[in-house]
């Protein structure tokens, strides 16, 4: 049996990812503005004695380190996009940026979670204007820094809708998902506030502290999801496999699919390994022009396994 490989002639270059340096630009100006915000929240929190807006100070604290993280992530990735050591590239540094982004935020779930209890078995009273006030601000920051977020990774587009997710800046999203938190617990706040100086109801505050940490929880999940499939390679279930195999399937090429390999090398872009058997005179670099329709696929290793001694012709 002999064995024939060949890669795709742009195996020398593993810049797979060109940076997303307008949603670099926007996530620091985040920052500055969730910093500052996070400053007049916790201390509006502890002056005026409510629950509801020390969450969302604490969770915007949190929100501050996510996005600063995220901005050295898009350096790092940018900094090292030509250094060899990285066999694939740098785009998994982002990747690692949010996915670290993503366990932030159910820290922050828990640290609500405790907070709120503990104040809805020890009540206190709230100064409600002031705390109001400061509430209403700290959304229309978070409004702010989630418009600035928003749709800056649908720069890529595919023929194929179904790529649409592959597409995605998880790293930005990660981002997002944070002023999006914020900007949730900011309303819970808010309507417990109004609550709170309208009836009376002290329970609410720390309640809405509660149902503020389960929507976070449940946001963090789905973050720790999708980045852990793509920092583990679980990915043999994403459309571009089919496509594969497709493409094999029904070429014209004489021969068995024994062996694949994909994984995810950018936003959009995967690498494949893939091993044939075959008795046809059919080479690895036209497996390669085959497969060279699905734009994705942006690095290719084929093997191919003679079965048979190739006749004379």
């Amino acid at each position: 049996m002999s064995m024939e490989h060949n890669i795709s002639p742009n195996q020398h270059s593993h810049i797979f990812n060109e940076g997303n340096p307008l949603a670099e630009k926007k996530t620091k100006l985040a920052v500055l503005l969730t910093v500052i915000m996070m400053i007049a929240e916790i201390s509006g929190g502890y002056l005026f004695n409510s629950m509801a807006l020390l969450a969302d100070g604490w969770h915007m604290s949190s929100h501050a380190l996510a996005l600063g993280m995220s901005v050295l992530a898009y350096v790092f990735a940018r900094r090292y996009s030509r250094d060899v050591r990285f066999t694939f590239g740098t785009w998994k540094i982002e990747i690692l940026g949010g996915y670290t982004s993503a366990v932030l935020l159910v820290l922050v779930a828990v640290l609500m979670l405790f907070q709120s209890v503990e104040r809805l078995i020890n009540p206190s009273d709230i100064h409600y204007n002031q705390a109001i006030s400061i509430a209403i601000l700290g959304l229309g920051v978070n409004l702010m820094c989630a418009w600035l977020l928003k749709g800056n990774d649908h720069h890529h587009h595919h023929h194929d809708e179904h790529h649409h997710h592959d597409h995605q800046d998880l790293n930005l999203r990660a981002a997002y998902v944070h002023v999006l938190a914020d900007a949730a617990t900011s309303i819970l706040a808010i309507i417990a506030l109004f609550a709170g100086k309208l009836w009376g109801a002290l329970w609410l505050d720390p309640v809405m502290g509660i149902a503020g940490a389960v929507l976070v929880s449940v946001w963090a999940y789905g973050l720790i999801r999708d980045s852990g499939k793509i920092l583990l390679d679980a990915q043999m279930d994403a459309p571009v496999v089919q496509e594969i195999k497709d493409v094999i399937e029904h070429s014209a090429v004489q021969a068995t699919l024994s062996d694949l390999h994909v994984w995810q090398v950018g936003r959009g872009q995967y690498a494949c390994i893939i091993v044939l058997d075959s008795d046809d005179k059919v080479s690895a670099d036209y497996v390669r022009q085959l497969l060279a329709i699905h734009e994705e696929l942006v690095h290719i290793t084929v093997e191919i396994n003679r079965t048979s001694p190739i006749p004379n012709r």
